[in-house]
């Protein structure tokens, strides 16, 4: 009975001091293999399909876009856009192809905002337009060109007229449109912001798809003696040109 008790107090102790001894090897392990964690995510190229159809495919890095995505045209399967992600933002240049393969448009990003200067191509690979954006938003610049590579300087011309009714009725109507015909235009109340075109920041004044208004009453209090608009103009490429102008005011009460 001694000997079998004995033989158990040993078995107890061995195991208590292998435990302890496996307690201090983890104590002992290095901080980088503490810290590291394994792949949490997919990486390698996933491919989408619409049906059969291949709509697009994205490189990946631990479940994050990382690389190149290229979309496809329907249904010849044609390459039609490329973007460069770096940690699922898009970064430096996107591509647009004409189904033929030759280039249509290159857009620069930065941090998943189109940023610099877009430029638009002919198929001959001449350019069509450049437009300019910072961090989302239009700066005003805009050059279009001609097929046969002239520049392109016929736009509308913006229109202002006015209504004086501030002595009968305390109010002053100004009223925009441009001076061709069946060009759509949205007009703004307000100018650029810091050199940037941001709509969501105006106050659109449009009355119908080509013309704009802007009804301003007399006020208790001292106002602006001027106002500004910007008129935003589809041109025959499609474009926008945008075009700003402050409008001088014979009162300045007006609101």
């Amino acid at each position: 009975m001694k000997n079998g008790t004995i033989l158990t107090l040993l078995i107890i102790l061995l195991a208590f001091s292998q435990g302890c001894l496996k307690k201090g090897e983890q104590k002992n392990k290095s901080p980088q293999e503490e810290i590291s964690a394994p792949d949490t995510g997919y990486t390698g190229i996933k491919q989408y399909y619409n049906g059969n159809f291949l709509a697009y495919e994205v490189e990946f890095k631990n479940g994050v876009r990382n690389g190149l995505m290229k979309t496809y045209y329907y249904p010849s399967g044609k390459l039609r856009q490329t973007f460069q992600y770096r940690n699922g933002l898009r970064e430096d240049t996107a591509v647009w192809y004409f189904e033929d393969g030759k280039i249509f448009r290159k857009t620069p990003f930065t941090r998943d905002t189109v940023n610099g200067i877009q430029i638009q191509y002919y198929k001959s690979g001449k350019i069509r337009a450049k437009l300019e954006f910072e961090k989302g938003l239009r700066k005003p610049y805009l050059e279009e060109f001609t097929d046969d590579g002239k520049k392109i300087t016929d736009y509308p011309d913006l229109i202002i007229r006015t209504t004086d009714e501030y002595k009968t009725k305390g109010i002053y109507t100004i009223h925009l449109s441009l001076n061709k015909k069946n060009v759509k235009a949205n007009y703004y109340k307000g100018g650029y912001i810091n050199g940037l075109f941001d709509p969501d920041k105006l106050k659109k004044i449009n009355d119908t798809e080509f013309t704009g208004l802007i009804s301003l009453k007399k006020s208790s209090t001292p106002g602006d003696n001027y106002v500004e608009v910007i008129a935003e103009i589809t041109t025959a490429l499609g474009n926008k040109l945008l075009v700003n102008k402050k409008i001088e005011l014979p009162y300045n009460d007006l609101r």
